[in-house]
């Protein structure tokens, strides 16, 4: 048999959308076919209809022929010549009589009869079982939403076996219903195949049996085809008859499963539970609230998907986010005198949606599936084995792993100020480095800081009781003089995105890593307000300012900031780790990471030219050659490469820029 798609029948009692769906088209499928086999019949039909008027018509015209002999002509001259022609003709037009006659019986038999039996018999069988299997399926919702509602307390041993038995002879009739239904959709494609070829089969070889001469003519040709279809049918035909065989013998094998499959909670005692699960599918009943007071419950399937839990009603083609799992957490609660219920919680603490599980196996697998895919195991090699030996909460992660990924490799100018070296003016980058694992470089559940600028307006109303504490762990000097005396004075625009404590500052790697954390821990906490700030680059300090009041929010001296960086692939996004000394005698190292307006690299290249200053400032003959390879403003102020005029006329700076962006 041609290959078609078919309705599985092992899937029938899971009931899913995806079953629901697939039948779906098959039933638009069968609709199409139903509307156009009316159609077709309705031509067939006209056709036999004109060929059976032509059988009446020939039939009038030999005896309107014959009767010419009986018409009383006042002028009879030549009637007996004319009487004998119109008696051949007579004759000739009764023997094609006979041929239409027999033309317009086989088109009655072998094409409209066909089409009409195709019609009453398949398509009506078909819809017969959809509403069978409409009515089984509402019974069974019926029951389902009836034993949902069994009380927890104070529980009727006597109504809920009657409950039980009701839902199971509801799913067993629905299981049938959905049975026989299936296997008349998968018949109907094979039989609307022979439905549409057999008509015309019979048409074709009534109009040949017609036309003899015709046919003497191409009966070779004609013959051929005609045999080569009726055993193209014969085949399908037997075919179709060992299908059928196997679909019964398939619909036997499976209503003779233990009854226990259609009872729900049927090892309530003692189920056997999945705890290493990483993946769930079933339905649930979903808790609606109508009113302060008043809920509701929907049973709806839901399934897991990667991080994600999806919802997808009955019919629905696809279906829909309806909450991350990624560092959520989940519980068993009681709930509206409902058994099974559990609870799933955002990673901030927020209590989400409260689902309700058909049996005590399925609540606790649910549980154990949502917690595994929450703590992110699904990602790794061999999950179950992780699942067994993974023992952490959801909320010690702040951000998934499925982050935007880092680089094998960093082409950013970002310099690492402990590994760099300097020769003739030129930065020379390091050599490719083994990059370390995220843990090594953060530890897992940092805290990150995401208001630790705060708006001017804050800073002003702090300034009027005493003084300030600045956020960074920076006093604070609204003028700072020293920044007028610097050689290096240079200002871009910048928005704060986060902070957050790490271990080492040795690679730029931490930089990027917590970049990663920094954007996703924004994106899934949905903080999108960024406060705006002038970050100034001096050869002694970098000065965070307020842009409304130039206040100065924070000071990191140069020889404190070990390592800058840009992002690799969005050059607007920077950072560097500051290692502060801490009151009880050890370092802290933390990375800060912006936005800017203009591109990274050339902050970061401010920051390397200020630590060169530093470094060449003990020299005076080395600090006079840097200084002459950078061009002064009007005011005596040593400026960047962003700061030239694109006149491509080799200066140093420029040289010193396009090293930095190679």
């Amino acid at each position: 048999m041609p290959a078609v798609d078919k309705l599985l029948l092992e899937e029938a009692l899971q009931d899913s959308p995806q079953t629901r769906s697939l039948l779906s088209v098959f039933e638009e499928d069968a609709g199409t076919l139903t509307d156009y086999t009316n159609q077709l019949l309705q031509a067939m039909q006209r056709v036999y209809g004109a060929q059976n008027e032509m059988c009446l018509a020939t039939q009038q015209l030999s005896k309107q022929l014959l009767a010419y002999e009986k018409q009383n002509f006042a002028l009879g001259k030549g009637d007996e010549e004319v009487i004998s022609t119109l008696h051949y003709f007579s004759k000739v037009v009764d023997e094609l009589n006979v041929l239409h006659t027999e033309l317009a019986k086989q088109l009655a038999d072998t094409m409209v009869l066909p089409i009409i039996q195709f019609r009453e018999k398949d398509l009506t069988e078909v819809s017969t079982l959809k509403d069978l299997f409409g009515l089984a399926s509402s019974e069974h919702d019926l029951s389902m939403a009836k034993y949902s509602r069994l009380p927890k307390k104070k529980e009727n041993e006597k109504v809920k076996t009657e409950i039980v038995k009701e839902v199971a002879a509801a799913r067993r009739k629905q299981h049938l219903s959905s049975l026989q239904y299936y296997c008349a959709l998968n018949a109907l494609q094979c039989r609307k195949r022979v439905a549409m070829m057999e008509p015309m089969l019979g048409f074709a070889r009534g109009q040949i049996n017609f036309f003899k001469k015709g046919a003497e003519m191409f009966s070779q040709s004609m013959d051929g085809f005609l045999s080569s279809v009726a055993d193209m049918v014969q085949s399908i035909q037997v075919e179709l008859e060992v299908e059928a065989e196997k679909m019964r013998a398939s619909q036997q094998e499976l209503l003779s499963l233990d009854e226990a499959v259609y009872t729900p909670d049927f090892d309530v005692a003692a189920p056997q539970i999945n705890r290493n699960l990483i993946q769930k599918a079933g339905y649930l009943n979903l808790r609606n609230k109508t009113g302060l007071v008043s809920t509701t419950w929907e049973r709806l399937y839901f399934f897991t998907q990667g991080g994600n839990l999806m919802c997808q009603p009955r019919g629905a083609v696809a279906g829909g986010l309806i909450q991350d799992l990624d560092n959520c957490s989940v519980m068993a609660v009681d709930c509206e005198d409902r058994r099974y219920c559990f609870q799933i919680t955002t990673p901030s603490g927020k209590a989400g949606i409260i689902l309700q599980a058909e049996s005590r196996k399925e609540n606790e697998e649910w549980i154990c599936a949502i917690n595994n895919i929450s703590r992110q195991i699904y990602l790794t090699d061999n999950p179950e084995a992780v699942a067994i030996k993974l023992n952490q909460t959801a909320l010690q992660a702040v951000t998934p792993v499925t982050s935007f990924a880092k680089k094998q490799e960093s082409p950013c100018p970002s310099q690492n100020m402990k590994s760099s070296e300097m020769e003739n003016d030129k930065i020379v980058p390091k050599a490719t480095v083994i990059i370390p694992e995220a843990e090594q470089l953060i530890a897992p559940g940092t805290p990150i800081q995401f208001d630790i600028v705060l708006p001017a307006t804050e800073f002003l109303d702090q300034n009027r009781g005493g003084r300030r504490t600045n956020p960074f762990g920076e006093t604070e000097d609204a003028t700072f003089p020293e920044a007028e005396d610097s050689l290096l004075q240079q200002m871009f625009i910048v928005r704060f995105l986060g902070s957050m404590a790490v271990k080492t500052d040795n690679t730029t790697e931490v930089i990027y890593e917590a970049m990663r954390q920094v954007l996703a821990a924004r994106a899934i906490h949905n903080i999108f307000r960024m406060t705006e700030s002038h970050l100034m680059v001096t050869s002694q300090a970098l000065r965070l300012i307020d842009p409304q009041t130039q206040v100065t929010r924070a000071n990191f001296e140069l020889t404190s900031v070990t390592q800058f960086a840009a992002h690799q692939e969005n050059k607007r996004l920077v950072g560097f780790v500051v290692r502060l000394s801490e009151s009880t005698g050890g370092e802290s190292l933390s990375t800060y990471v912006f936005e800017s307006n203009s591109e990274g690299e050339k902050i970061c290249y401010a920051i390397n030219l200020g630590k060169e200053i530093i470094e060449v400032q003990k020299d005076p003959e080395a600090l006079a050659q840097l200084m002459l390879s950078i061009p002064l403003t009007n005011d005596g102020k040593y400026v960047l490469l962003n700061d030239q005029p694109d006149d491509n006329d080799g200066s140093p700076s420029e040289n010193r820029g396009a090293e930095s962006e190679a």
